[in-house]
């Protein structure tokens, strides 16, 4: 009896694993290339607007992009994604930060403070639910994801290829861009994200929304 119970349960993981590699990418246990964009919905914003995916509906391509304030890694590609919007935003691209951090440091008056102080011009939302970061499999800060005019997930990872911003090589989301805007396949559609670990709560608790 013991013996059929581990073949069986051997069987089972085994079964579990071939479910898992087809349904989340290379490096994202959640998704993967090509599939549906999870939806967020009324998301409040540093400027006091609340935004749903479908308010992007004109958008050619969506950039989302999992950050927060007091993570280094995110600080460092804060230049870049300003520079990015600048460029991007006048073909049609939206850029979406979503941060779901629950600590001080990453509250709205924090995310209010940051917004004014770089002078986001894309919006910044917050998720205290945590619940858009585990629908995408989100697990760094900065971590992105290019969404497709269908709203299909095209790449998902790094910005780019240096952390820090120097020497960069290979820009991952720029190339994805520049691809789903011309209508040609993705070369490089998931990469290693690098960053600081979402902060997830183990158990989920009720917080104050300052604003």
């Amino acid at each position: 009896m013991a013996t059929i119970r581990l073949f069986l349960l051997a069987m089972l993981m085994t079964l579990v694993t071939q479910v898992t590699s087809l349904t989340a990418g290379k490096y994202n246990l959640t998704l993967s290339p090509g599939d549906a964009a999870p939806a967020w919905n009324n998301l409040l914003a540093v400027d006091g607007k609340k935004y749903s995916l479908s308010d992007f509906e004109s958008s050619k391509a969506i950039v989302v992009v999992f950050t927060c304030n007091s993570c280094p890694y995110a600080v460092d590609v804060e230049d870049r994604l300003l520079a990015f919007h600048q460029q991007y935003g006048k073909q049609g691209v939206a850029l979406v930060a979503i941060n779901v951090n629950n600590v001080e440091a990453d509250l709205m008056p924090a995310m209010k403070e940051k917004a004014k102080e770089k002078a986001f011009q894309f919006p910044y939302l917050f998720d205290e639910t945590q619940k858009i970061a585990k629908d995408y499999g989100a697990k760094r800060t900065p971590e992105f994801f290019v969404l497709d005019q269908d709203r299909k997930i095209v790449y998902m990872g790094a910005l780019d290829d240096s952390p820090e911003g120097k020497n960069v090589s290979k820009r991952y989301v720029e190339a994805a861009v520049d691809r789903t805007l011309a209508g040609e396949k993705i070369e490089v559609a998931e990469t290693i994200p690098v960053g600081c670990a979402v902060r997830f709560e183990r158990t989920r608790r009720t917080r104050r929304v300052r604003n």
